[in-house]
């Protein structure tokens, strides 16, 4: 009676936290509308160009907030099931970066294709490249969480490398394309670029709706095989997901570190780990913190815009750095 008793407020507790996150969505979702250069008051009637500025600029640009932090969050929370590792997150492991190579080798070898669609493309490949170059090698080495991370590092200071030589070749527009997707920004977000979000919101949805699923593999291959899990299927229609969502990521808004390490993480600290209430959580939670860091990217200089990478890599990085640091003392 007790247990049955645990498990309701338990469950209770994970819906005051979902419900409290959609209402702090949309206030926040609110804000970004209202705050920037131009201060648009919701009392009061708007102009012309007040509704342009919401509708051309600052909506497109929040939706790619919201998709992009939940993807990412989703991303990382599956990763880290996938991989029996908590420290798991596509830019960490260097998946962003090697979204953003194939963005970089459309641009200058295949320029006909550099499109809103021929870089999501290119960015979902070189992300399924990567993930399935990370899960293959975790499985076949059984590498440690220490050298997972250092081959994830590894790669990430590898792609950077390629993406350097890109910057030392190209041409000014080439280069301005190459900065935007490097420092990650929402800058250029558009009404265009948002076919993107029309595979990447369904994708995240699904993903959120296999949370008991991810419980299973939790307790390992052997009795999730005997619970009736095609695990080899699972984790490919897995991989595929997560590819197409950092993929669709980095085309949309740039190389976003550290979205998926923190919000999952800081949420199965303050709720646990069923991964039927912690993906849909992960999922609002990380489309807050990136509209949150936009509003910080657009609003903390007067005359300049910071780039929402190095935003969410502030936030990001003394987060991870205790991370490592706990995992340390707890051996």
């Amino acid at each position: 009676m007790e247990f049955t008793e645990l498990i309701i407020r338990k469950h209770t507790r994970w819906r005051r936290v979902t419900w409290t996150l959609l209402a702090l969505l949309f206030i926040i979702s609110a804000v970004y509308l209202m705050v920037g250069e131009v201060f648009i008051s919701p009392f009061s009637e708007l102009t012309q160009l007040q509704q342009q500025l919401i509708l051309q600029l600052r909506l497109p640009r929040l939706l790619a907030a919201l998709t992009i932090g939940a993807s990412l969050a989703v991303s990382g929370a599956v990763l880290q099931v996938m991989l029996g590792n908590v420290l798991a997150e596509p830019g960490v492991l260097g998946i962003s970066g090697g979204a953003s190579v194939m963005m970089v080798i459309v641009l200058f070898f295949i320029p006909a294709f550099a499109t809103p669609i021929g870089f999501m493309i290119a960015a979902i490949i070189g992300a399924l490249l990567f993930t399935l170059l990370l899960v293959s090698m975790a499985r076949a080495l059984r590498l440690t969480t220490t050298r997972l991370l250092l081959v994830g590092v590894a790669l990430g200071i590898l792609t950077g490398a390629v993406v350097t030589w890109a910057f030392y070749f190209s041409d000014d527009l080439s280069l301005r394309q190459l900065m935007y997707w490097l420092m990650g920004s929402l800058g250029g977000a558009s009404w265009y670029q948002h076919v993107v979000t029309l595979v990447m919101l369904p994708l995240v949805v699904w993903l959120c709706a296999k949370g008991q699923l991810l419980d299973k593999l939790m307790m390992g291959e052997l009795h999730a095989k005997q619970l009736g899990v095609d695990v080899e299927a699972v984790r490919w229609k897995l991989i595929l997901a997560i590819s197409i969502l950092v993929g669709g990521s980095v085309a949309l808004g740039g190389v976003i570190g550290f979205v998926g390490l923190v919000v999952p993480h800081l949420l199965r600290l303050a709720l646990g780990s069923e991964n039927r209430f912690l993906l849909p959580l992960s999922a609002l939670f990380g489309a807050m913190l990136l509209a949150v860091a936009d509003i910080v990217a657009r609003t903390a200089l007067n005359s300049a815009e910071l780039p929402l990478g190095v935003v969410t890599t502030s936030l990001g990085a003394p987060v991870f750095i205790w991370m490592l640091v706990k995992n340390h003392d707890s051996r």
